[in-house]
């Protein structure tokens, strides 16, 4: 394995147990779920929808042939989560010292540092997609 295989499965997991640890809250209706997406003024369909979304971009992350569509999938979603943290939520969620806001962030940074990791397989997936339009 060379070094940008290693980096890339490092950011590749990183982002999909961060995804994947998060669901139990999601579906078990943990308070402090149903607090953010009540807030967000989506409880309960936001809440169990994104989760929903979440799993299906955790399996794309850690599926060879669709990474590069899960960690855009995943870019999209945690723009979402940093935004909402940002504008409605605030950094401390529930007395949680920042630690969703941290781990938003770190998702952000991790399907970015991806994203650039492997450009041309991402500009390859735009123009195919730009073509298909056509």
């Amino acid at each position: 394995m060379n070094v940008k295989n290693g980096i890339s499965w490092i950011l590749r997991l990183t982002v999909a147990i961060i995804l994947l640890q998060t669901l139990y809250f999601k579906f078990t209706a943990h308070p402090d779920s149903v607090h953010i997406f009540s807030a967000l003024g989506v409880e309960p369909w936001g809440r169990i929808g994104l989760g929903i979304i979440e799993l299906v971009t955790a399996i794309l992350i850690i599926t060879p042939k669709f990474k590069v569509i899960g960690m855009v999938s995943s870019l999209g979603i945690i723009l979402g989560a940093v935004f909402s943290h940002v504008l409605v939520l605030g950094i401390n969620v529930a007395n949680d010292g920042g630690g969703l806001f941290i781990l938003a962030v770190i998702v952000l940074i991790a399907s970015l540092l991806f994203l650039i990791l492997h450009k041309t397989e991402f500009i390859s997936l735009i123009s195919k997609r730009n073509k298909n339009k056509l």
